[in-house]
């Protein structure tokens, strides 16, 4: 550990911050705060990591950090664990894109972990061990649980964790101009440090620290942004309806049905459904699969298996409800106030997903571009989301790395006969693979659009992982052919349609799109300077809204050099075969019908016989701590 240290200390000097942070939001001038921000937050948790380091010496405590955890800190620590880049960066750019639309997300992800208390955090505490495959190795065929509780689990993970690399690679070098591949390497390297030596001891503290951080900074973001507004949500929302920049933006999303509506209605628009999620099946969908994909995610399972008992489970799923709920109420501020001092254009100008609104509305409210408070409060708001990103990725590689140590080497090829300083080796060992792929991975897909790894992540979560947790712990009849066919099915049908889905990219139709923009600007400029002419307060705003145009333009046109002379979707389609963005209202049941006709079909004796005790220990949780011993 004294010498990764040493190593990141002397690499320091040859990476000047001028070099580094340039050609981002971050003046040049201005490069070596941002450094100095970064290089202070990576210190205090590799410092964390040192210590943590001296405490991992057993397999409980690199997988469940000894079991050491109270339920106020696991709290925290699944809120850093839950509350990716996603939801800080893109949650608040939905919001100020798309306005009601974008808080949708916020919504779907909090009730999630409704489900999780009530169905799964005390039940999983008490049967489990580890990981996923322990929780479906109690009753079923230990070698068959494991082995397709692992591949799912490695699954789940490479598709968030390639999301997150290169989310963390793309957002971090338009933000202060690192280059992606040192961005994304450094990611790599800090989360490895984080896994390999201090296991899950160090992940927790990590993200303890990350989720105080991202909370703080939310809470300044709003004091500064909302207080203008005397703190009323009314008044928020009235300027936000009456802001030309939004009503420039909404005219922008509803096109030709834009010319008959009033610049009112247009802000008044901003605040109802239907401008980003257009379908409500497809709300319908998202929902299910942001509900019940949380209560399949690896990596947050495992954070039931690091506290003392059932209660601290309880406990720790209620202060992360409450944290994280807070949380995504202050996106609601944070997305809308972006909204209006920064701008929908400036943040499409920057980012096309609107990643930028939250550290774009940090430098605003510290002063604007030129200001060294403005600068300082973003380089603060780019650096939580740094550590953000680190910290979910450590949270997922360790979930990999359990998997390929606990479930497939000790559990199928050692048959459970290993010593805990082999297991934890072996551990050590996996999570430098997984790491090193996830950073090959993440340089290797550098310009490629990763956002439906997300949804499919939570959509493979959903579909194969939650159906066979659920009838595990609920249904007597389900046994090993029931998950093994689930979880497959479940996984393919989920990957197969979103293949197919409107998250990928189809080049003819993003074409005909921009160019529909392009050659549609002309008519929109003569309607504004007709509106200016004959009043007096549209020819004020005309400057901004000739801007939002401007911008919009130059986006379109770079979407169409990008896509030139392609004609096709990853899979070789012109356009989605489905229409759902994302998959869970199909693939949902899919995985349900499979876990129920597997488990009718299959004779599996030990499942029934296990049903007993496994129905008193996880509403009991009496002999917890034997749970693997089956």
């Amino acid at each position: 550990m004294r010498k990764l240290l040493a190593i990141f200390a002397l690499s320091a000097p040859a990476f000047p911050a001028h070099a580094m942070f340039s050609g981002g939001a971050v003046p040049q001038r201005f490069g070596w705060l941002a450094f100095a921000v970064f290089a202070a937050i990576i210190s205090l948790t590799m410092y964390v990591t040192w210590l943590a380091a001296r405490r991992v010496r057993s397999t409980q405590q690199f997988y469940a950090a000894g079991r050491s955890v109270t339920g106020l800190q696991n709290g925290w620590a699944i809120a850093g664990d839950y509350l990716s880049a996603a939801s800080f960066l893109g949650i608040a750019g939905l919001i100020s894109l798309y306005g009601y639309d974008g808080f949708m997300y916020s919504v779907g992800w909090l009730v999630a972990y409704v489900t999780v208390l009530l169905l799964i955090a005390e039940p999983c505490r008490n049967i489990g061990k580890y990981t996923l495959g322990d929780i479906l190795a109690f009753r079923n065929d230990p070698r068959s649980a494991r082995l397709v509780a692992a591949l799912s689990t490695v699954t789940v993970s490479v598709f968030y964790l390639t999301a997150q690399m290169v989310g963390g690679g793309v957002l971090v070098k338009t933000l202060i101009g690192i280059p992606y591949e040192v961005s994304v390497i450094v990611v790599g390297v800090l989360m490895l440090a984080y896994v390999v030596f201090g296991g899950m001891v160090a992940t927790t503290w990590v993200q303890i620290i990350k989720a105080v951080l991202l909370v703080t900074a939310s809470l300044l973001l709003v004091a500064f942004t909302w207080a203008p507004h005397g703190f009323s949500l009314p008044g928020l929302l009235g300027d936000v309806t009456a802001d030309p920049k939004v009503q420039a933006q909404v005219a922008k999303l509803l096109g030709d049905a834009a010319t008959t509506m009033t610049p009112e209605q247009l802000g008044q628009r901003f605040l109802e459904p239907g401008l980003f999620l257009k379908n409500p099946v497809d709300q319908v969908s998202l929902g299910l699969a942001l509900v019940l994909g949380t209560a399949g995610m690896p990596h947050i399972l495992m954070r039931f298996f690091t506290v003392p008992n059932a209660q601290q489970a309880r406990v720790s799923v209620l202060w992360a409800m409450a944290i994280i709920g807070g949380f995504y109420l202050l996106t609601l501020v944070i997305g809308n106030s972006a909204a209006i001092n920064v701008g929908a254009a400036t943040i499409a100008g920057m980012d096309k997903g609107g990643n930028m609104a939250a550290p774009l509305l940090a430098q605003f409210a510290g002063g604007g571009a030129e200001s060294l408070l403005g600068n300082l409060f973003l380089a603060f708001v780019a650096a939580v989301a740094f550590a953000t990103i680190v910290a979910v990725v450590a949270g997922l590689v360790l979930a990999s790395a359990s998997a390929m140590s606990h479930d497939i080497w000790v559990g199928v090829v050692k048959g459970e006969h290993a010593t805990q300083q082999e297991e934890v080796r072996a551990a050590r060992v996996s999570a430098v693979i997984v790491g090193a792929v996830a950073i090959g991975i993440g340089i290797a897909s550098r310009d490629q659009n990763v956002a439906h790894l997300v949804a499919l992540a939570f959509a493979v979560a959903a579909s194969g992982n939650f159906p066979a947790v659920l009838l595990t712990l609920y249904w007597k009849r389900c046994n090993t052919g029931g998950i093994v066919l689930g979880m497959i099915a479940g996984a393919v049908s989920a990957i197969a349609l979103v293949l197919v889905s409107p998250n990928m990219s189809y080049p003819l139709l993003e074409t005909a799109k921009a160019q529909q923009v392009i050659d549609s600007a002309p008519a929109t400029i003569a309607r504004l300077e007709a509106t200016a002419a004959a009043d007096a307060a549209a020819a004020a705003k005309l400057p901004s809204a000739r801007a939002a145009l401007d911008a919009n333009v130059k986006a379109a046109e770079a979407t169409v050099q990008k896509f030139a002379g392609q004609t096709s979707s990853l899979v070789g389609l012109e356009k989605p075969l489905i229409e759902l963005k994302n998959p869970g209202l199909y693939s949902i049941p899919v995985g349900f019908l499979c876990v129920l006709l597997g488990s009718l079909f299959w004779k599996d004796p030990r499942a029934e016989e296990m049903w007993e005790e496994l129905y008193v220990r996880q509403n009991t949780g009496i002999h917890a701590e034997a749970a693997s011993e089956h």
